[in-house]
C-alpha cells in the first residue's frame, strides 16, 4: 500500500538533472518538501530544494541518512543503480516500485512484456556477438536498428543498419555483448501518451502528443497529436494495459509509432519510460495539470487530476545554443519560457523549453 503523505511531508528524489527540479516545485506547490539525491554538484534541482545529498549512487552511508529524511522515494532516470534502489526500497517506499525497474531498464525485457500483453512492436531479436547479429539480421531483414539493451537515451547506444555495412564492424563499434536488433517501422508519425496510475489503480492519460526529432533529440510536440480520435484511444488503452500489467504508481510514457495501412493506421510500442517525459514538458502550461504534479499526487497517494488542455499546444525544446535567443519567446502572446539553470550550453543538452498555448480553434 502507498504511504499517503501529508503537506509537509518530504519526497525523496534520485537525480538532479530538470525533471527532478520541475518534480521538486511541482511538490512544494502542493505543500510538500523535496529532497534531491545526486552525485553532480552543479545539479539544477539542487538549486530548488532546501536539502540536497551529493553523493554516488553507490554511497550506502549516504543512502541511509537521505532514506531516513524522506517520506517516499522516487526517481527522475530510469537507470537507477539496481543496488541503490534496494536499498532505498528495503528503508522507504520506493515509488515507482523498483521491481519495475528490471523490466523497463533492459530493452529486449521491456519488448517481451509488450508483446505479452497482446501489444504490437516492431519485429526484434535478443544479440550477443557478432554471429548472433548475423543471424538476427537474416531473421529481422534490413533495414534495422541495433541497440544497446541497457542505457542509451537520444540516440546514443545505437546504429541504423543498411544494406551493405559491415555487420562485424558495426557490433564492435556498438561495443556491448548485450543489444538487440529491432526491425525497421516505416512509420508515419511518432507519438507519445503520458499516463498516470494512482495506488488505487486509477488512470489518467494526457493527449496524445505527436513528437519530432532533430538528430535524435526531440525537438517538438504537439497536443493533441494529428491522429484520429479512435487511434488516440488506441494509444491511451495501450497505456493504461502497461501500467495496470506494472502494477505502475506514477506517471509513465509508452513511445508509439503510427504505420499506415491500407484500411487504416496502426500502432506500435517503441519504448516505455518508467518516469516523467520530455514530450510531457507541454503539460506544465498547456493543461490543468501538468505531468508532474499528477506524479506527486500518484507517489503521495492522493487523487490525480482529470486533464483538461487548454488549447492547442507546441512544446519547443531549447537545446545547446537555443538558449542564448530564450529572449525572443518572452514577448510572444501565449508562450511559457522555462529554463533549467544548467551551464554553459553544450551540442545536444537540453537547457530549456517553451511552451506556446494557442485557443483551440
Amino acid at each position: 500500500m502507498t504511504k499517503v503523505l501529508k503537506p509537509g511531508d518530504t519526497i525523496g528524489i534520485l537525480g538532479g538533472g530538470q525533471l527532478g527540479r520541475m518534480l521538486a516545485m511541482s511538490a512544494a506547490r502542493l505543500g510538500l518538501r523535496c529532497q534531491v539525491f545526486s552525485p553532480d554538484p552543479d545539479s539544477p534541482a539542487f538549486d530548488v530544494v532546501q536539502n540536497a545529498t551529493c553523493a554516488e549512487y553507490a554511497d550506502v552511508e549516504a543512502l541511509e541518512l537521505f532514506a531516513s529524511d524522506c517520506d517516499v522515494i522516487t526517481y527522475e532516470f530510469e537507470n537507477v543503480p539496481a543496488a541503490t534502489a534496494m536499498i532505498l526500497d528495503a528503508r522507504r517506499p520506493v515509488l515507482p516500485a523498483q521491481t519495475i525497474l528490471q523490466t523497463t531498464q533492459d530493452r529486449l525485457a521491456e519488448k517481451d512484456f509488450v508483446t505479452s500483453l497482446g501489444i504490437g512492436t516492431a519485429g526484434y531479436a535478443g544479440v550477443a556477438n557478432a554471429g548472433e547479429l548475423h543471424a538476427a539480421v537474416k531473421k529481422i531483414g534490413l533495414p534495422a536498428v541495433i541497440k544497446t539493451r541497457r542505457f542509451g537515451y537520444d540516440g546514443k547506444g545505437q546504429a541504423i543498419i543498411r544494406e551493405g555495412d559491415d555487420l562485424d564492424q558495426v557490433w564492435k563499434d556498438l561495443g556491448t555483448n548485450s543489444a538487440i536488433l529491432e526491425a525497421f517501422v516505416p512509420f508515419e508519425r511518432e507519438v507519445s501518451v503520458i499516463a498516470a496510475r494512482g495506488a488505487d489503480g486509477h488512470v489518467e492519460c494526457f493527449d496524445v502528443t505527436e513528437n519530432e526529432h532533430r538528430d535524435h533529440i526531440l525537438k517538438f510536440s504537439y497536443a493533441p497529436a494529428h491522429i484520429s480520435d479512435a487511434l488516440a484511444a488506441k494509444a491511451r488503452e495501450i497505456a493504461k494495459k502497461i501500467g495496470t500489467a506494472l502494477g505502475y504508481v506514477g506517471v509513465f510514457a509508452v513511445e508509439l509509432f503510427v504505420v499506415p495501412g491500407k484500411d487504416s493506421a496502426t500502432l506500435v510500442v517503441n519504448e516505455i519510460a518508467p518516469r516523467v517525459h520530455n514530450s510531457g514538458h507541454w503539460t506544465l502550461d498547456g493543461a490543468s495539470v501538468s505531468q508532474f504534479e499528477q506524479h506527486i499526487r500518484a507517489i503521495a497517494g492522493w487523487p490525480l487530476a482529470k486533464p483538461v488542455r487548454h488549447g492547442q499546444v507546441t512544446m519547443i525544446n531549447l537545446i545547446g545554443d537555443d538558449i542564448l535567443d530564450y529572449g525572443k519567446w518572452l514577448t510572444v502572446p501565449g508562450a511559457t519560457v522555462h529554463l533549467y539553470g544548467k551551464g554553459a550550453p553544450k551540442p545536444g543538452r537540453k537547457m530549456g523549453h517553451v511552451v506556446e498555448v494557442k485557443p483551440a480553434t
